[in-house]
């Protein structure tokens, strides 16, 4: 169960962090996301 736990939670990050790298400067900028903090949005994303 716990594995299954996370490797979801691993697959949802990954998800994540490609949608948000995808994106624009501006298309983050107008969310609040830094280029820079991508993967700790997605992190807490994941959760």
């Amino acid at each position: 169960m716990n594995v299954a736990r996370t490797l979801n939670n691993w697959r949802r990050y990954r998800q994540a962090v490609s949608e948000l790298g995808r994106m624009s400067n501006r298309e983050l900028y107008d969310l609040g996301i830094d280029r820079g903090d991508i993967r700790t949005v997605a992190r807490a994303a994941a959760r």
